[in-house]
C-alpha cells in the first residue's frame, strides 16, 4: 500500500510538471496569436495586389509567349515546403509531411526548422522569415524554371481558416494560369507587356512565397495554442483522477493501520 500511495505521489508530481509547460507554451502562444495573425493579413494583401496585376498582364496574347506561363507536358516538380519552427503543435508539421508523399521526387527547398531537419539545408525559420530570404528562393526559382530544370512550383503551406481549423495545401505558382474571368483593361506597358510580365515575375514570386509563410507561422501558432490548451485540460482531468485515488490509498492505509493498532490492543 505504501508503494502505491508512493507511485501516485510521483505521478501526480510529473504531470503537474507538464501541465506548467503547457500553460507557459499556451501563454507564448496565446501572447504571439495577435502579431502573427496582423502580419498574416498584411501579407494576403500585398499577394492579393500582387495576384491582380499578373491577372492582368497574362490577359494579354502576348504574354503566352512568357517561359513563366509555358506548360509542358512532363512533371518534374519544385516545391517550398513550408513547415513549423518546433513541435507540440498537434498535427500542424504531420499533417504537411503527410501531404508531401505525393510528391517524392519533387525538389524541396525547406522553409521552418522541422522542413529543414528533415529534407536537409541552412535552417530558416520561418519566424524571422523576410523578403530578403523570399528574393533569393524566388530569383533561383525563376531562373531554373525559365532554363526548364522543371515544369512546375507550389509552395506546400497551410491554410489558416480559424483558430481551430488548419489545411494544409498546395498553392501552384508556376506555370501561370491565365485568367479568364479577366479582361484585357487597354493599359499601355513600356516597353511592351512580356516585359513588363517577365520583370515583375521574380517578385510576384517572392511576394506569395512570403505570403504563405506569414499565413503558416500563424497557423502554426493558432494549432500550438489549441493543442497546449487540450493538453492542459488533460493535465487537470488526469491530475484529479490521480488525486482521488491517492486519498483513497491513503484513506486505505489509514484504515488498515487503525484496524491493526485496534486489534493489537485487543490481545
Amino acid at each position: 500500500m505504501g508503494a502505491d500511495i508512493k507511485q501516485l505521489r510521483t505521478r501526480i508530481k510529473s504531470v503537474d510538471s507538464t501541465l506548467h509547460l503547457t500553460k507557459a507554451m499556451g501563454l507564448v502562444a496565446s501572447s504571439k496569436i495577435r502579431r502573427a495573425t496582423e502580419s498574416m493579413n498584411k501579407g494576403i494583401e500585398y499577394s492579393d495586389a500582387l495576384e491582380e496585376t499578373v491577372g492582368m498582364l497574362s490577359t494579354y496574347e502576348e504574354c503566352r509567349k512568357s517561359p513563366y506561363m509555358a506548360k509542358r507536358d512532363s512533371e518534374r516538380l519544385c516545391l517550398v515546403v513550408v513547415a513549423g519552427d518546433r513541435g507540440l503543435a498537434g498535427g500542424y508539421n504531420a499533417n504537411i509531411f503527410r501531404l508531401m508523399r505525393d510528391y517524392p521526387d519533387a525538389k524541396i527547398i525547406p522553409i521552418g526548422k522541422r522542413s529543414c531537419e528533415r529534407y536537409g539545408g541552412e535552417i530558416i525559420y520561418a519566424e524571422n522569415f523576410n523578403y530578403e530570404n523570399a528574393k533569393s528562393i524566388a530569383e533561383e526559382v525563376c531562373r531554373e524554371f525559365a532554363e526548364e530544370k522543371y515544369d512546375r512550383f507550389g509552395v506546400v503551406c497551410t491554410k489558416y481558416h480559424s483558430l481551430m481549423s488548419q489545411e494544409a495545401y498546395v498553392k501552384w505558382l508556376l506555370p501561370l494560369e491565365r485568367a479568364e474571368d479577366k479582361v484585357s483593361t487597354g493599359a499601355i506597358f513600356e516597353p511592351d507587356e512580356i516585359t513588363v510580365l517577365n520583370a515583375v515575375i521574380p517578385e510576384y514570386i517572392a511576394g506569395m512565397i512570403i505570403s504563405c509563410v506569414k499565413e503558416s507561422f500563424a497557423s502554426e501558432v493558432a494549432a500550438r495554442r489549441v493543442a497546449m490548451d487540450s493538453a492542459g485540460k488533460n493535465a487537470q482531468e488526469m491530475i484529479d483522477r490521480l488525486g482521488l485515488e491517492y486519498n483513497r490509498a491513503r484513506q486505505g492505509a489509514i484504515t488498515q493501520e487503525i484496524t491493526e493498532i485496534v486489534a493489537g490492543s485487543g490481545v
